[in-house]
């Protein structure tokens, strides 16, 4: 899938603000580029996860939601490189991709 596509799908997690009931879980900041996750559980027991993220990056915007999806539907914090990569496999520019994914990975605390 590319980017774009995904974006033209819609965001479900993203967020303007901490939700009520969410703890931060972490952020990372690259740049002008910066992603916060939030989650209402635990770590070890997820049930819901949000972020917010610069609104100017697409790849950061579409990682960070299709890594919420993943760790709402695990129920724990937990995202392999692989699958991310492989589900944007259309996505030109592999290495701003990659840094993007890190970034997310590094909010997670997954680095």
């Amino acid at each position: 899938m590319r980017v774009a596509d995904y974006i033209k799908e819609g965001l479900k997690n993203f967020v303007e603000e901490v939700p009520e009931g969410y703890g931060e879980i972490g952020k990372c900041s690259s740049g002008c580029h910066s992603v916060r996750f939030f989650i209402k559980g635990s770590p070890e027991r997820v049930e819901d996860v949000k972020f917010k993220a610069t609104n100017r990056c697409k790849k950061l915007l579409a990682i960070a939601d299709y890594a919420s999806e993943r760790i709402k539907e695990r129920g724990k914090i937990e995202l392999k490189e692989e699958e991310v990569l492989s589900y944007f496999s259309e996505e030109k520019e592999k290495d701003k991709l990659k840094d993007r994914l890190n970034m997310v990975k590094t909010a997670l605390g997954l680095k």
